[in-house]
């Protein structure tokens, strides 16, 4: 869970969010007893909790820095595109501090990068609920986005 100011931003952009589309974020536990775990026995636990809250007919979008990187306007023609041809939940991911596990990238759709540069995975839960935020109000013609 993201600390103070985080958390109050994402709540603002969750709560907007909700007059567009069906909102929701699912905070996956941490894993465990991280301290003695390699990073990629890390990465292999958060991945067996991610796969474990996805549905299988969830079309997965990884937030990963290795992902297609779209302006403003081309992410809300994206989303546009996904929210008239995704049948079922469209699930966004958040990764932890070293990525995802194979698997995880295995039952991934695909993969979209907000930034070349690397941000907490808090301080992502904030940018990408702001952008999508932004994205409905694009599509919606609304004055929040300013070209």
């Amino acid at each position: 869970m993201a600390g103070g100011y985080l958390s109050k931003g994402i709540e603002e952009y969750s709560s907007r969010l909700k007059h567009y589309v069906p909102f929701e974020i699912q905070y996956i536990p941490d894993a465990k007893n991280t301290k003695n775990l390699t990073q990629e026995q890390q990465k292999a636990a958060e991945g067996r909790n991610i796969l474990a809250a996805l549905d299988k007919s969830d079309h997965v979008v990884l937030l990963d820095e290795h992902g297609k990187q779209y302006t403003s306007i081309e992410f809300s023609r994206y989303i546009e595109k996904k929210m008239s041809t995704v049948q079922r939940r469209l699930v966004f991911v958040v990764g932890g501090p070293y990525g995802f596990s194979p698997e995880v990238y295995t039952r991934a759709n695909e993969k979209i990068s907000l930034s070349s540069m690397t941000f907490s995975h808090e301080m992502i839960r904030l940018i990408f609920t702001e952008q999508l935020y932004r994205a409905m109000t694009i599509l919606r013609n609304e004055p929040y986005h300013h070209e």
